[in-house]
């Protein structure tokens, strides 16, 4: 066990980073309620509502857990940049939702059909609220698992699973907007932070890359 936790330790940074991650974010969700900034862009208005996008949109959970604990387990030379890359743009994130709260007023108020999809968007819509939305954690995070993805050595060997990492990356790109999660607000300031953050850690190399 102790083997175990010496060889893995570098994981460990991520685990508490995600528990205090959640309970600021939960904190920062009761604060915001009813009281917060619109977020609001007219293309938002010619973007239809596409219920099959929700099933890329939950698959976000599964390609970031997945990738995570790959390099962790497997990559560590790639591990210390993803992470650094994940942490600073959550944390940005909380910065802003805490100083900025914020949400839209996108979502459908009823569905033009009646199938199993609609049915979990309007489950998801119950448990996940439309505020505190900008950037989009879900458009952020799937770039920087992609980059992470497309910069790490061992997977060079593995152009399949780089393809697939940029395919499902698209769709929850996507996804985000088409079940309207989000605003195309929150995906252009995602994509903008991401751009800013991929030259800071791969280009410049501001951080170090094994720090445990």
């Amino acid at each position: 066990m102790k083997e175990l936790i010496r060889k893995y330790r570098h994981g460990i940074p991520m685990v508490i980073y995600l528990i205090v991650y959640l309970i600021l974010f939960f904190i920062v969700e009761r604060m915001t309620e009813n009281n917060y900034h619109l977020v609001h862009m007219k293309l938002d208005d010619m973007i239809p509502f596409c219920e099959f996008f929700v099933i890329p949109y939950f698959c976000w959970f599964a390609y970031v857990a997945g990738f995570v604990l790959y390099f962790i387990f497997i990559d560590k030379e790639s591990y210390w940049p993803m992470f650094w890359f994940l942490v600073t743009g959550m944390t940005l994130f909380l910065i802003v939702s805490f100083i900025y709260p914020n949400g839209h007023e996108l979502r459908p108020t009823e569905f033009a059909r009646d199938n199993v999809f609609t049915r979990m968007i309007a489950n998801l819509y119950v448990t996940d609220t439309a505020t505190n939305i900008l950037p989009s954690i879900h458009v952020y995070n799937s770039l920087g698992i992609h980059i992470a993805v497309r910069k790490s050595e061992r997977l060079s060997k593995h152009r399949t699973v780089q393809i697939a990492s940029e395919i499902l990356c698209i769709l929850i790109i996507m996804s985000t907007v088409f079940i309207k999660q989000h605003s195309m607000v929150d995906v252009i300031s995602a994509f903008v932070l991401a751009a800013v953050m991929y030259v800071l850690i791969y280009v410049f190399h501001v951080v170090p890359k094994e720090t445990l």
